[in-house]
């Protein structure tokens, strides 16, 4: 169904969030009866709350679990667990719960000449959702496509597709929480990069997440794209219902086989979208394209490789979208070399598997781990790495869970916790410090927390910024 009419549909829209605000304007806008609801009741959402109320979007805070009578939808933000009592009430009652991304997919527009909507190439993972999702931008808008990365990264995916001047092809970073809430998504082709635990207080299991996950791989068209490492990944395509003749596409640092990418002597190889794959390859790049040439940073490449060959990209443009990419900030960048020690801010390692591939890149490390675990255990991630640190500084709410994890696989490792009760740059400042006292010459400082940051700063993103601040300090006291 695209473009359904909403015209007095009463709709609720769970959620004052970003993502909730836009889809009430939205849904207004289209002449829906729009009732937003949100349990929180403070300043920030008294104030939003006005703006919308302003505009003839009734709004109800502090209730988050009654449903207004008469309801026919709800659309939530991604953030609403699958457990929270208005959905309960929903099904109790038979009303519908969708996502921003499943409300976004039944507005698309038919593109001029063709009929038929903006194709979208999705991608999802624990890791490396938003580095992949900009470098398939990059390499569309190399090709000459108008696209943009959309989703959970960027532009909002309702946004996109109600755009004025309508795009090409959608490159479409979606998290396991918006999979969950959109049951008619059917991208053109799909990659789901890797599955480790993530969210499990969400989901309520990881079987409950790799389900979710795998939605994304429903209804291909073309290609199904997965992890040669992860056996995980290639299990949601085996599960998929698919169109007839979209195929498996595997990816991987090694030397691929027919129908899959890879690395061969430093070049980037599609053995997938040529003619006779099983004595052809196509040569797509090089590693030193990618930035940077980290072994997970590289399987994202070759991720978004795999989707613009799907959509039918030239390799020139693949290589020339590689090469202009830029990666955002807290995404393992350098901030400093101090007395010949490298500080790296990976603060967007939120998890212990993009803390796991941080540290796979670097020895010997000074370890800053610590945070919110959001149900996670480290003892694989601590088992793995062992023989790469130095020491580790210990920082956060959950703290405690690395350290016996630490004991019981690396009990030769100094570790030092930071004083608890500090927050913000005074305790960054105090942690940098520590860990350069740890630190020889030729060593790295990595902050790579494999924890959530709401704990200790507003998020990731201010988490790396007064780590980097902080290195900054350190080299202009001449410590």
């Amino acid at each position: 169904m695209i473009n359904p009419d909403f015209t007095e549909l009463p709709v609720v829209v769970a959620g004052l969030g970003v993502s909730g605000i836009s889809a009430a304007r939205v849904l207004h806008g289209l002449g829906a009866r729009v009732t937003v609801v949100d349990g929180g009741s403070g300043p920030g959402l008294v104030a939003r709350a006005a703006e919308l109320e302003a505009q003839g979007v009734a709004v109800r805070l502090g209730d988050g679990a009654s449903l207004p009578e008469g309801t026919e939808l709800i659309v939530t933000s991604p953030g609403w667990a699958p457990d929270s009592p208005l959905f309960a009430a929903a099904g109790a009652a038979g009303v519908p719960v969708w996502g921003d991304v499943e409300l976004a997919w039944r507005l698309r527009k038919p593109l001029p000449g063709t009929g038929e909507p903006a194709p979208w190439l999705a991608v999802t993972g624990t890791n490396g959702k938003t580095t992949t999702v900009q470098m398939l931008a990059s390499i569309l808008t190399a090709a000459g496509r108008r696209t943009a990365a959309v989703g959970n990264v960027g532009v909002s995916v309702l946004d996109a597709v109600l755009a004025e001047e309508p795009y090409d092809v959608l490159a479409v970073e979606l998290s396991s929480y918006q999979l969950h809430w959109a049951p008619s998504l059917r991208p053109y082709s799909a990659a789901v990069l890797n599955l480790a635990p993530d969210h499990l207080d969400w989901h309520g299991s990881m079987e409950a997440y790799a389900a979710d996950k795998g939605r994304i791989y429903e209804g291909n068209v073309v290609a199904c794209v997965y992890n040669l490492a992860d056996p995980a990944t290639e299990a949601l395509v085996m599960e998929a219902d698919v169109e007839e003749g979209c195929r498996a596409i595997g990816f991987g640092l090694g030397a691929p086989g027919p129908s899959n990418f890879g690395v061969v002597d430093g070049l980037l190889v599609d053995r997938a979208f040529v003619e006779d794959r099983a004595k052809n390859a196509a040569e797509l790049g090089a590693v030193e394209d990618v930035n940077p040439p980290a072994p997970h940073n590289i399987a994202n490449a070759l991720a978004a490789a795999a989707l613009a060959r799907a959509y039918g990209v030239e390799p020139k443009a693949v290589r020339e979208g590689l090469r202009a990419f830029r990666p955002d900030a807290h995404r393992i960048a350098e901030v400093g070399v101090v007395r010949e020690v490298t500080y790296i801010d990976d603060s967007k390692a939120t998890n212990t598997h993009a803390a796991a591939a941080s540290l796979a890149a670097y020895r010997p490390i000074v370890w800053i781990a610590g945070g919110l675990a959001k149900g996670a255990t480290f003892d694989d991630l601590v088992q793995g790495a062992a023989e790469r640190l130095r020491a580790v500084v210990l920082i956060g709410q959950d703290r405690a869970l690395i350290r016996e994890a630490l004991e019981r696989h690396a009990p030769d490792v100094p570790v030092i916790e930071a004083a608890e009760g500090q927050t913000g740059a005074v305790a960054m400042a105090e942690v940098v410090r520590t860990a350069a006292s740890l630190a020889r010459s030729g060593d790295t400082v990595l902050l790579a927390p494999a924890c959530a940051s709401m704990d200790m700063f507003t998020n990731y993103g201010e988490r790396g910024d007064m780590f980097a601040a902080a290195v900054r300090e350190l080299a202009d006291a001449g410590e």
